[in-house]
């Protein structure tokens, strides 16, 4: 009787426990925290939203394609690093899509990965008109998440004449918008500085609209 009755105040301050970090663990503290980020910081808590003529248009958090209905690029946007998140015609190796967030985990040397760059570097090459030793490398490799919305400026700039070309303004005023749009390393010390392809291309469409 001794043993049962010891086993079943175990299993009842089992149970206890368990009710009770489940309201703090899963009820009480994400309220709290969600909470805190709506009061603290409404626009990263909704997910970072980009409106754009009074609708929502895509995140800032997340890469997005400008493609034809066909899924051709479009000239006078500037484009997005390929994404292995999905399947897509106009990267050759994935599209934008945050339900299917995933890098193609090849290594540098994977020969898998430089069949894969070949190709991207020739698309490139062609749709910008620049030479493949001017390609930089995030224009034709994957990133971690595979929804990367930042592009390299190196990777702007190969892009900045076409887009220009497109718009029918000079190289120069793309090029400032570029910069402007040019993030710097977060803290001043990590990563790399980027552009936020999906910022920029609404101020494309604001400042040089095409006719």
């Amino acid at each position: 009787m001794s043993h049962l009755s010891s086993s079943a105040r175990q299993l009842a301050a089992a149970v206890r426990g368990w009710v009770i970090f489940t309201i703090i663990c899963g009820l009480a503290y994400p309220l709290v925290v969600f909470g805190v980020a709506q009061i603290a910081f409404p626009r990263q808590a909704d997910g970072s939203l980009v409106t754009y003529r009074g609708r929502v248009v895509g995140s800032s958090l997340l890469c997005q394609e400008f493609t034809t209905p066909g899924g051709q690029p479009l000239a006078r946007y500037f484009q997005p690093r390929p994404s292995a998140s999905a399947a897509s015609p106009t990267s050759g190796a994935g599209g934008c899509d945050p339900l299917a967030s995933g890098a193609s985990n090849l290594g540098p040397d994977n020969p898998v990965l430089v069949r894969d760059i070949e190709p991207r570097q020739r698309r490139v090459a062609a749709f910008d008109h620049v030479p493949v030793s001017a390609i930089p490398a995030d224009a034709v490799t994957t990133s971690g998440s595979g929804l990367d919305p930042l592009i390299s400026p190196q990777n702007a700039a190969i892009q900045a004449a076409r887009v220009a070309a497109a718009r029918h303004v000079s190289v120069a005023a793309i090029m400032a918008l570029v910069r402007r749009y040019t993030q710097g390393r977060a803290l001043g010390i990590l990563g790399e500085p980027g552009v936020n392809v999906l910022l920029l291309n609404i101020a494309l469409d604001q400042r040089y609209p095409v006719r």
